[in-house]
């Protein structure tokens, strides 16, 4: 075998070693069910006409510069490091979305809209109406459904509890609950429930943002460590490249990928401990 194949193959098993680390990191319960479905080049084809303007000139770029790379070292696993590098590093050091937060804070919002208007003599079921327009983008649409669900004959528990299973979080459910006690008990304290909750919901948010802050810190660290070191090497390769010489063989371009997936792996093990937990449900149970 040819020291390019050998290359080539130990680059795939490095790839395919992260590909088995991150899908060991993800819960089971997040995987989605496997489908056979179509081949493999309607899926790359479908996949490609998905794909935004944006993402296509980035894509090609990436692979672009990696033909270049390989062109100026002769190295042939640059041919799929760089590329990986343009393509993966962004959203290996970005920050992760916190939909816990970004959830929370729409809560807030709903939950004062909602004590707002029962203050005025509504019902769960009629503040629920008369705020579903100015309630928050993010629960606007499962208000909407929970809306619609009670003029079409569903009482105001079932309608709040299959609200609760959409989201499927404790936040939601915490609110909900309250909803429901309320929708039973006839609104009997229901504005100084709504305002209890509404009171914890800023602690909560307050806790949350802090944390976040002190998650943020190890990110912008790493980012500034992986920064330095790229824009060191790529100096010293252009510079001094008699001192990268080991890695133009076989054996040093494996190591090479190798040590390069080992980084990787552990930029993927960083992202992973720097989101929040999945919290359990207060709510469970199906529905009827």
């Amino acid at each position: 075998m040819s020291a390019p194949l050998v290359v080539l193959a130990g680059s795939f098993l490095a790839i395919l070693g992260m590909w088995c680390l991150v899908r060991g990191l993800v819960p089971a319960d997040r995987r989605q069910p496997e489908d056979p479905g179509p081949g493999v080049i309607t899926r790359l084809r479908s996949a490609w006409g998905r794909l935004s303007r944006r993402w296509r000139v980035l894509l090609v770029s990436a692979l672009a510069a990696g033909v270049v790379a390989f062109a100026l070292t002769g190295w042939v696993v640059l041919l799929l490091v760089v590329p990986v590098t343009v393509l993966g590093l962004p959203w290996l050091l970005g920050t992760p979305p916190n939909r816990e937060l970004v959830l929370l804070q729409a809560l807030d919002q709903w939950v004062r809209l909602l004590n707002s208007s029962i203050l005025t003599g509504k019902s769960v079921a009629d503040a629920m109406r008369a705020t579903r327009r100015q309630s928050p983008e993010v629960l606007q649409p499962s208000i909407q459904l929970a809306v619609s669900r009670m003029d079409g004959r569903w009482s105001t528990a079932d309608a709040l509890r299959a609200l609760a299973d959409e989201h499927g979080t404790p936040e939601v459910d915490t609110v909900v609950a309250a909803l429901m006690l309320a929708s039973q008990r006839g609104g009997t304290g229901t504005s100084d429930t709504l305002a209890g909750i509404a009171e914890a919901t800023q602690e909560r948010l307050r806790a949350m943002r802090e944390v976040e802050a002190e998650r943020a810190k190890p990110r912008i660290v790493v980012r500034q460590i992986t920064l330095i070191t790229l824009v060191v090497l790529a100096a010293a390769l252009l510079l001094g490249g008699d001192y990268f010489a080991p890695y133009g063989t076989l054996t040093g371009q494996v190591v090479l990928a190798l040590l390069l997936a080992a980084y990787v792996g552990a930029l993927v093990v960083l992202r992973q401990r720097t989101m929040p937990p999945r919290r359990q449900r207060i709510l469970s149970g199906g529905w009827s």
